[in-house]
């Protein structure tokens, strides 16, 4: 979706400003928001695709005026209200008041390390083989749909150059809204920056992405 996190090549923002010597969390409470999301996630209701879509889909409004962990927590809150761990009464109230639904399954401290190191891998064995090779030519579909995809707005109706072949991995655009994983081979694709940002892009940018087989067709 055209959401208010999809900003690539958007004006009006002003420039990125790194913070130099960024601490990893600026207040305690950064901290217990990225453990919470963690401990919920491992609940098994809903996939990393959905959480982004959860973020993705905050109103502009609230979404820019937040912070990083503050958009997260915002996104869990929906996550869980929607899969019946707490309700909006709940949510309003600042504490429990319904039993709401059991886990599946509960992170315990002592196997946090374990999880995180195991990850949650998201390639996938396929039997057919790539439609593009390296040095092709292709065009990304020009799109907008209303759920979660991982095409950026900026590359899309765009042709560029098949730069590596990858793997099968979970299509996060059916996989966001419980249609199956789906999965497709990958392709870094290459494009030269006047192709994205025209004609007063700097001639010797280019701009490589990572695109899920169906975002490509042949140019």
């Amino acid at each position: 979706m055209n959401g208010p996190h999809d900003l690539g090549g958007q004006m009006g923002f002003g420039p990125v400003a790194p913070e130099p010597d960024e601490p990893v969390f600026h207040a305690d409470w950064e901290r217990r928001a990225l453990g919470v999301t963690i401990a919920t996630g491992a609940f098994g209701a809903w996939t990393i695709d959905e959480s982004r879509h959860a973020r993705e889909s905050l109103h502009p409004a609230t979404y820019y005026a937040a912070s990083y962990y503050e958009i997260w927590i915002r996104a869990l809150e929906t996550l869980l209200e929607r899969h019946g761990f707490v309700s909006a009464d709940e949510l309003a109230a600042g504490h429990g008041i319904w039993p709401g639904v059991t886990p599946k399954r509960v992170l315990h401290k002592d196997d946090v390390a374990a999880v995180l190191s195991r990850g949650g891998p998201c390639d996938r064995e396929l039997a057919a083989a790539p439609r593009f090779a390296p040095g092709a030519r292709v065009r990304t579909i020009n799109e907008h749909p209303s759920g979660h995809t991982r095409l950026p707005r900026y590359a899309r109706g765009k042709t560029g150059v098949v730069e590596a072949v990858r793997d099968g991995f979970v299509f996060p655009d059916t996989n966001a809204h419980g249609k199956g994983e789906n999965p497709q081979r990958v392709y870094t694709i290459c494009f030269e920056g006047t192709e994205l940002w025209g004609q007063g892009a700097d001639p010797a940018l280019t701009v490589s992405i990572d695109a899920w087989e169906s975002y490509l067709e042949q140019a």
